[in-house]
This record gives C-alpha cells, structure tokens and sequence, in this order.
C-alpha cells in the first residue's frame, strides 16, 4: 500500500528559496554568445535535489540571423551548461520567445551565480531583446 501523505503543504514558506530577475542584462551583438540575464541565488540555504532553473527570452532577431539558441549556465557565458534549448529557425527582423528549463544537482550555494544567453546565428549586426525572466527554486 503506498504510503500517504503526512503533512500539508498549506502553510510552508518557499519563499527564501525562490529567486528571480526580470533585469536584461544584455543584447547580442552579431553572432555572438550573449548573457541576456544574470542570477544569484544568495543565502545559505541547503540542497537537497538541485536548483530548478527556468527561462525566457523574447527578442527580435537581427540582420541575416538564421538560428537561435538559449542556454541556462553556471557562472558566466563560459561556465557549465545546465541545459541548452538547441537551435530553432529564425528569420532577421522578427519577433521570437524561447523558454528553458533545467536542474542544477551541483549548486554551490552560498551565492551560485547563473546566467541566461542567447545566440543569433549568423547575425551581422544586433538582436535586440525585448523581455526575460530567469527563475530559480532551491528543492
């Protein structure tokens, strides 16, 4: 017999582990990786699975781009790849919105830093991002 449920989630708290931004941080310029939004998730707060990280990304693709491709990583745009979206088709001058979603099971917390990119491949001159969201949930 499976085993039942022993406590409510009615009354917990996520709260300090939930973190988020809606700052962009960037644009790429031609076709270049670009961080286009930037997290850290601050606190001493223990890990038990992973940190649940999602993304979204709209922008408009710039001149002679051809694909697009979203990354979540660790740290920096060099750092660990915790989920790439793969390239998508896209056509120069239009709008786009991408999602992602991963796992992080080797968060550093305090203070893991996480970033969100885009490239436009191909493009010979600048996308411009309109609107991001990157979101964390420390489990």
């Amino acid at each position: 017999m499976p085993e039942p449920i022993q406590v409510s989630g009615a009354n917990v708290d996520l709260s300090p582990r939930y973190f988020y931004t809606e700052a962009i941080t960037g644009s790429p310029a031609a076709a270049t990786e670009t961080i286009v939004a930037t997290l850290a998730v601050r606190g001493d707060i223990s890990v038990m699975e992973g940190v649940r990280l999602s993304g979204y990304v709209a922008f408009t693709a710039g001149t002679d781009g051809v694909s697009a491709v979203v990354r979540i990583r660790q740290t920096d745009a060099s750092g660990t790849i915790i989920k790439a979206s793969g390239a998508v088709n896209v056509t120069a001058a239009q709008l786009y919105d991408r999602a992602i979603v991963g796992v992080d099971e080797a968060a550093a917390l305090p203070n893991q830093v996480y970033v969100m990119t885009l490239t436009v491949a191909s493009g010979s001159a600048a996308s411009t991002v309109s609107s991001v969201l990157l979101d964390a949930l420390v489990v």
